[in-house]
C-alpha cells in the first residue's frame, strides 16, 4: 500500500478521497488554485501545494504542475478524482514517465474509451449493443448533418471527449442543426480542448442506467450492480438511485455481464462505469464508458457496503479485488441528490455568492453528506457549482425516499440560490414516487415539479397561512413568557379574541389574500424563514413565498430589457450579430459561459442592436446590462 498520495482535484471528491486515505493510514497531498487557498480539501490534507491562478486551465488542468507537486512532496501515486485530468491519457502517461502510479486505468484503456467515436467501434466488435449513430473521423459539418438527416430527428450531438453534459445538444429539426453544432463544438473546446463530435439517434423516453465495474491487474472483474441516473437537466444528473426501480434480476445480470465484456475488451483496470440507455421493452444500448470514479458512486457504496475509493487504492497498489461477484449483494436502496448553487426557475443557470448559512442535515447510518465547502465559503464562477451530494439509504425504495425528502427539508442554505426546493418537489412528485422515470422526466412533469398548477396553489396557500399564523403564535407566547405578564391579552396574535387578520402573501409568484385557519392540519409541514421570505415544505411539495408589505410605489420597469441582462456571473463567449444588425425575436445575440456551461441571450422581439457593452472574453456580473436594443414599433 502507498504511504502518500497526491489528489489532483478539489472540492467534495478531494475531501472524499482524503477521508478514505486517512482511514487506511495513507498520507495525502492537496493541490489548490488561488480561489481555493482556504478550501476545505486544503485544510483536510496532510500537505498542500499551490499550483496556479483560479481558472482551471491555469491550475487543475496543468499536468506538469501537478506532477511537479507530487515529486516535490514525495507522493507515490496520484488520484485524479473525476473531471479535470481523470480521463486524460497524456497525464496518465506523464505519471508513468515520472514513476508515479496513476490511480485509475492504464493509458491504453483511457485512449480506447476517451473518444466516444472509437469506443463505439470497439464495443461493436465486442458484441455490445449500440445506439444508431455516426462516430466517424470525418468531421465536416455537411457530413454530420447528412448523418443526422439519414437517422431522422431528433438526434443528439455529443462531444467525443469528456462528459458531464458538456458539449451536448439535442436537435429536433434540420433548421436548428448548424447553430447547435457550433455551440456544442465551442463548449467542447472550452471544456476538453477537443471539439470532435458524434451524432446519435435520440431515443424517446429511454432510461439512463449505468453499471459500476471494477477490474484488477490479475484479470478479475466484477460489476457492483446498477444505478438509475435518468432524472437529468442539461444532460447532467440530478437525482441518482441504486438499484434501478423495476429492474429484474435477469436484466441486471445481462447488463452487468455486458458491462464486464466492455471492460475486458479494453483490458480495463480500476473503477469504471459503463453507461447504457434502456428502453421500455428492456433493450439496452451502450452509450459510453467513463474510465474513472463517478460522481454518483456513493449510492453504489451504500447498497453494496463497499468503499470504492479503498478498492481503487488497493487495486492501484497491485492487490486483487477485495470481493468476487458471488460475494457481492444488494442491501436496501439509496438515493443521491446533488445540491447545486443554481436557479431552477431560470433554466438552471449557475449561481454564485457567499454561503452565509450552510447547515446540512445530521449525518448517520442513513444520511451521508459529501461536500467540499463550509459556511462562509464563496461559490465562484471558476468551478462546478455543486455544494454537496446528499446521500440517503434505507431498507427499501419508499423508506429511502422518505429519508431523502426529510433530509432535503432539513438542509439550510442562505446567501445564494440553490436547487433544494426543486429537488424536494421532484422527490415528492407522484411519478417519481412510482419510479416512472426516463431522461425526459423533468420536461414531462415540469408543471408538477415547479408547482405551477392552480391546484398546487389551492393546496399550498392555506398551509402557508396557517404555518405563518402558528409561527406568530409561538413567537407571541415566547414574548409573553419574557415580559413578566404572560397572561396579558396584548401578547396574543389576535388581541382580545378578534378574528384573525388577512395575510397578504406571494406564493409561487401569485399574490393572495388569506385568513389563517387555526384548525388547518400542519402534519408533515415545515416552515423555514429565509432572508427573502419563507420556504414551505409539505407532503406534496415545496413552496416559496413571502409576505407582501405595503405598496411603496416602486414599480419595476424591466420588461423586455430583463432578457438583455446577464442571467448569472460569467464570461461573454461571443457576440453573434453585428452592431446595427436587424434581428428577429428569438435570434441569438450573444453567448455567455459560466462553470463551463453556455447560455444564449436572445432577442426579446424584432428590433435593432445598437451597442454591445462587453467584448468576448470579458467577465460580466449577473444582472449587468449586456447590450443596447431597440425594439421595432408594432
Amino acid at each position: 500500500m502507498f504511504d502518500k498520495i497526491l489528489i489532483a482535484n478539489r472540492g467534495e471528491i478531494a475531501c472524499r478521497i482524503i477521508k478514505t486515505a486517512r482511514a487506511m493510514g495513507v498520507a495525502t497531498v492537496a493541490v489548490y488554485s488561488e480561489a481555493d487557498r482556504n478550501a476545505l480539501h486544503v485544510q483536510m490534507a496532510d500537505e498542500s501545494v499551490f499550483i496556479g491562478p483560479s481558472p482551471s486551465t491555469e491550475s487543475y488542468l496543468l499536468g506538469d504542475n501537478i506532477i511537479q507537486a507530487a515529486l516535490e512532496t514525495g507522493a507515490e501515486a496520484i488520484h485524479p478524482g473525476y473531471g479535470f485530468l481523470s480521463e486524460n491519457a497524456e497525464f496518465c502517461r506523464q505519471c508513468e514517465t515520472n514513476n508515479l502510479v496513476f490511480i485509475g486505468p492504464p493509458v491504453e484503456s483511457i485512449l480506447a474509451m476517451g473518444s466516444k467515436s472509437a469506443a463505439k467501434t470497439i464495443m461493436a466488435d465486442a458484441g455490445v449493443p449500440l445506439v444508431p449513430g455516426y462516430h466517424g473521423e470525418d468531421q465536416s459539418p455537411e457530413l454530420i448533418l447528412q448523418a443526422a438527416n439519414n437517422m431522422g430527428y431528433p438526434v443528439l450531438l455529443k462531444a467525443a471527449a469528456g462528459g458531464g453534459g458538456k458539449g451536448m445538444r439535442a436537435v429536433y429539426t434540420e433548421e436548428e442543426f448548424d447553430q447547435a453544432l457550433e455551440a456544442a463544438k465551442r463548449e467542447a473546446r472550452n471544456s476538453f480542448n477537443d471539439d470532435i463530435m458524434l451524432v446519435e439517434k435520440y431515443l424517446l423516453k429511454p432510461r439512463h442506467v449505468e453499471i459500476q465495474v471494477f477490474c484488477d491487474s490479475q484479470g478479475n472483474g466484477v460489476y457492483l450492480f446498477e444505478r438509475d441516473c435518468s432524472v437529468q437537466r442539461r444532460h447532467q444528473k440530478v437525482i441518482e438511485e441504486a438499484p434501478a426501480p423495476g429492474m429484474s434480476e435477469a436484466l441486471r445480470q445481462k447488463m452487468g455481464e455486458a458491462a464486464i465484456k466492455a471492460a475486458q475488451a479494453i483490458n480495463y483496470q480500476g473503477a469504471g462505469t459503463v453507461e447504457f440507455l434502456l428502453d421500455a421493452q428492456g433493450q439496452f444500448y451502450f452509450m459510453e464508458m467513463n474510465t474513472r470514479l463517478q460522481v454518483e458512486h456513493p449510492v453504489t457504496e451504500m447498497i453494496s457496503g463497499q468503499d470504492l475509493v479503498e478498492w481503487q487504492l488497493r487495486v492501484a497498489s497491485g492487490e486483487p479485488l477485495p470481493c468476487s461477484q458471488e460475494q457481492l449483494q444488494i442491501n436496501g436502496h439509496a438515493f443521491e441528490a446533488r445540491i447545486y448553487a443554481e436557479d431552477p426557475e431560470n433554466d438552471f443557470l449557475p449561481a454564485t455568492g457567499r454561503l452565509n448559512i450552510l447547515r446540512p442535515p445530521l449525518e448517520n447510518a442513513n444520511v451521508r453528506v459529501d461536500t467540499g465547502v463550509v459556511e462562509g465559503d464563496e461559490v465562484s464562477i471558476y468551478y462546478d457549482p455543486m455544494i454537496a451530494k446528499l446521500v440517503v439509504w434505507d431498507l427499501d425504495r419508499d423508506r429511502a425516499l422518505q429519508r431523502l425528502t426529510e433530509a432535503l427539508s432539513n438542509y439550510r442554505i442562505d446567501g445564494l440560490t440553490t436547487n433544494i426546493g426543486f429537488l424536494y418537489n421532484l422527490a415528492t412528485s407522484q411519478a417519481f414516487k412510482n419510479g416512472d422515470v426516463d431522461t425526459g422526466f423533468i420536461e414531462e412533469h415540469h408543471q408538477e415539479i415547479f408547482r405551477l398548477r392552480d391546484t398546487d396553489t389551492d393546496y399550498g396557500a392555506p398551509l402557508a397561512a396557517a404555518a405563518i399564523n402558528s409561527l406568530r403564535q409561538q413567537q407571541a407566547q415566547a414574548r409573553a413568557q419574557q415580559s413578566g405578564e404572560p397572561s396579558s391579552p396584548w401578547h396574543l396574535v389576535n388581541h382580545w379574541g378578534l378574528p384573525p387578520s388577512q395575510l397578504q402573501l406571494r406564493l409561487q409568484n401569485k399574490e393572495l389574500s388569506l385568513s389563517p385557519d387555526s384548525q388547518t392540519d400542519l402534519t408533515g409541514t415545515k416552515l423555514v424563514v429565509t432572508e427573502s421570505g419563507f420556504d414551505l415544505f409539505t407532503a406534496k411539495g415545496f413552496f416559496q413565498g413571502s409576505e407582501i408589505g405595503p405598496d411603496l410605489g416602486l414599480d419595476s420597469e424591466e420588461g423586455a430589457a430583463s432578457s438583455l441582462r446577464a442571467p448569472m456571473n460569467g464570461t461573454l463567449v461571443s457576440t453573434m450579430v453585428e452592431v446595427g444588425a436587424k434581428v428577429h425575436k428569438g435570434d441569438t445575440l450573444l453567448v455567455m459561459e459560466a462553470m463551463k456551461m453556455e447560455h444564449s441571450i436572445e432577442a426579446p422581439s424584432d428590433g435593432l442592436v445598437t451597442e454591445f457593452y462587453f467584448q468576448a472574453g470579458d467577465l460580466v456580473d449577473g444582472g449587468a446590462e449586456l447590450l443596447s436594443f431597440e425594439g421595432s414599433a408594432e
